[in-house]
């Protein structure tokens, strides 16, 4: 499922732009599911929009937990439409069909983080399943953390019972076979 990591538009104030941090418009954003058939939607700030994108990955799990996916090259086809007066605020995105991989026939290893903070809670689920990998397959931990991040899910499972929130790390069995 290859995306671009990098896609956006620059912005308005002056001055030179790095793609990181992601921003209003665009950047190094590493949404897994830009991919074929997404139409993205991007507010323009600075005069000819500016087009701007790469970081190219053949995969990548939901969350790059540790700034890691299959860097790949690849050739990117794209239209590009102005659509005025309809500028979002941040970054929309409508895609052709289900974004599931399809990595789920053997199930999930599930390790979640709950905690008043939601940072933290996804921290504790990815070194949770870093132990269940180390422990159970013999993986380094650095190992372990570059394998999360390339086929694993950072999920957010529940913000509604304050204080506390529960975030998930779903790594598919499926990477064993």
């Amino acid at each position: 499922k290859p995306f671009c990591g990098t896609i956006g538009l620059a912005p308005g104030a002056p001055g030179l732009h790095e793609v990181l941090p992601p921003r209003r418009v665009g950047g190094n954003m590493d949404f897994r599911d830009l991919t074929t058939g997404v139409v993205l939607y991007l507010p323009v700030e600075a005069p000819g929009a500016l087009l701007s994108l790469g970081d190219t990955h053949a995969v990548q799990g939901d969350g790059e937990v540790c700034g890691v996916a299959l860097e790949s090259p690849m050739t990117v086809t794209l239209t590009l439409d102005l659509v005025k007066g309809a500028a979002p605020a941040y970054p929309r995105v409508v895609t052709p069909g289900p974004v599931s991989r399809h990595l789920d026939t053997k199930g999930y290893e599930i390790a979640t983080g709950i905690g008043p903070d939601l940072m933290e809670s996804a921290r504790n689920a990815v070194r949770g399943m870093i132990d269940v990998l180390t422990a159970e397959h013999g993986m380094s931990p650095v190992d372990a953390y570059i394998l999360c991040s390339v086929c694993g899910d950072l999920r957010i499972n529940e913000i509604v019972d304050r204080p506390n929130w529960v975030v998930s790390f779903y790594f598919p069995r499926l990477v064993f076979d």
